[in-house]
């Protein structure tokens, strides 16, 4: 095989994972980063002894992170000490009403029964379906590059889309199966932070909840920027050249092929480009016009996934009432879906998620300190400024000292906001979003912005704005998917 230079545009998971994986089979690989660190959104910020984790904070799918290591000959605990968190989470409803999510299956059934006599039953076969689906999800369909909907036509592909209910919805599937309002809410939770609402969302994305519930909530020592670190650690041993604080200002091309990148520091030939770089971005501002895959109208219709105002909050005392992750679900989670996705605006009464990472990992805070990572989902590309995140901070603030009975305003000695204006100055993320195209069934597989460029026969697209899909996992099997893509081109 003949080696080939291969630039990457972002170093996020995707471009990490497509970069070790072409490496690996004997390419020049070099990846071009803006920022002053890799890892794209899952970047870390320190300040006075506290260490935040910047961006993703579940670690769900670990199967999908030790067959990524696996194609090295590595695996998980060569990188990071993998903890499985029991309860998984909390919930909180109200004041003194709140739900701790436990990792063993027969004490999640007790739970359930308690709340609705005879949901026991029903979870077991809500699960037993959900299972079906991530591994006919995760085993065949995330791994298809999608470029076309013949991919998807064969007779037991379209049987399998009906029984992984792949057009109805969520919302629709979960009534089926429970009716107390309490477990509706649990089980659409991860629905909100796939990008979508439970009644726009296709019932295929139960897997999720099966990835929740049964294959469990881990956490990383060390924090989820030990995924950055172990990724690059094996790209960076196959010789691949990650280049930091070098944007790429330009895609040159000739004809209908790409032949290097433009950034502030000069032209760099490749004979193959990825870009992990934010789709949008790359499409509409790093092509010239008549070599662009989509119009600016195309991307103004796209549905995306939330943004995210966040608080990285540094703590001198200990707090007691929380767990590591903490849902405040005590306001109506369809009324702020609405804000979201239908009325877009800053909520009224958002819901809002609170990480403790120093109850698992002590390393990440003072002796005498506590980590706190606030974040409130937000409707994209609406107004950003410091007037309403300090509005949003005190009231969110407030909540959770009411909820929780805990104090902490006044022991608060590190705080940093992070919003849409942010995403968009430090990642060129279309309107700020946090997490990519919301799961929408028109937006699903071969209807998703397509990985390889119809103008372009050596450019390549991944990440979360391209197929699988928004997600840590679904960004590692991306670019893996994308490598393999690369391949198939450089091969011909």
């Amino acid at each position: 095989m003949n080696k080939h230079s291969i630039a990457i545009i972002g170093s996020g998971f995707a471009g990490l994972a497509a970069a070790a994986v072409l490496a690996g089979k004997g390419h020049n690989v070099t990846i071009y980063e803006k920022n002053d660190q890799p890892g794209g959104r899952a970047r870390t910020w320190e300040s006075d002894g506290f260490k935040f984790d910047m961006g993703p904070s579940w670690y769900w799918m670990p199967e999908v992170f030790e067959e990524f290591y696996q194609l090295f000959g590595k695996t998980t605990s060569d990188f990071y000490d993998l903890k499985r968190l029991d309860p998984g989470y909390r919930i909180y409803w109200t004041k003194n009403d709140s739900t701790d999510i436990p990792a063993k299956l027969n004490e999640l059934e007790t739970l359930f029964e308690s709340m609705e006599p005879g949901s026991a039953s029903n979870l077991r076969d809500f699960l037993e379906q959900a299972e079906f689906k991530y591994k006919t999800g995760m085993g065949d369909y995330v791994f298809r590059p999608s470029n076309s909907v013949t991919e998807y036509l064969d007779l037991g592909l379209l049987k399998e889309s009906f029984k992984i209910q792949l057009f109805t919805s969520i919302s629709k599937h979960l009534k089926k199966y429970f009716k107390h309002p309490k477990l509706l809410k649990l089980l659409e939770f991860p629905v909100l932070f796939l990008g979508g609402t439970a009644k726009n969302t296709p019932a295929l994305y139960s897997m999720m909840n099966y990835a929740d519930l049964v294959l469990g909530t881990w956490f990383p020592i060390g924090g989820m920027n030990e995924i950055v670190k172990a990724m690059t650690s094996i790209a960076t041993e196959r010789g691949v050249k990650i280049c930091l604080n070098q944007e790429v200002k330009a895609i040159r091309t000739e004809g209908n092929m790409a032949i290097g990148i433009e950034t502030d520091q000069g032209f760099h030939p490749a004979d193959m480009i990825i870009s992990n770089a934010d789709y949008q971005h790359t499409d509409q501002y790093l092509l010239k016009k008549e070599h662009r895959n989509y119009s600016p109208g195309y991307w103004d219709k796209r549905v995306l996934s939330p943004s995210s105002l966040l608080f990285y909050i540094g703590l001198n005392k200990k707090v007691h009432n929380i767990l590591h992750h903490n849902l405040f679900f005590d306001e109506d989670l369809e009324q702020h879906a609405r804000e979201i996705y239908e009325t877009p605006q800053w909520p009224e009464k958002p819901l809002f998620y609170v990480s403790c990472t120093s109850k698992t990992d002590p390393s990440s805070a003072p002796d005498d300190g506590e980590n706190l990572f606030f974040l409130m989902p937000l409707a994209p590309g609406i107004e950003d400024t410091e007037e309403l995140r300090e509005k949003y901070f005190d009231m969110l603030l407030n909540r959770f000292e009411h909820i929780t009975g805990e104090s902490i305003r006044q022991s608060i000695v590190v705080k940093r906001s992070y919003a849409i204006n942010d995403f968009v100055d430090d990642y060129h993320s279309f309107k700020g979003n946090a997490y990519g195209l919301a799961n929408t069934l028109m937006q699903t597989a071969f209807l998703k912005p397509k990985m390889r460029s119809k103008k372009i026969k050596n450019l390549l697209f991944t990440g979360q704005l391209t197929v699988p899909g928004p997600g840590v996992p679904p960004a590692i099997i991306s670019g893996r998917v994308a490598a393999a893509e690369a391949i198939k081109i450089l091969d011909r």
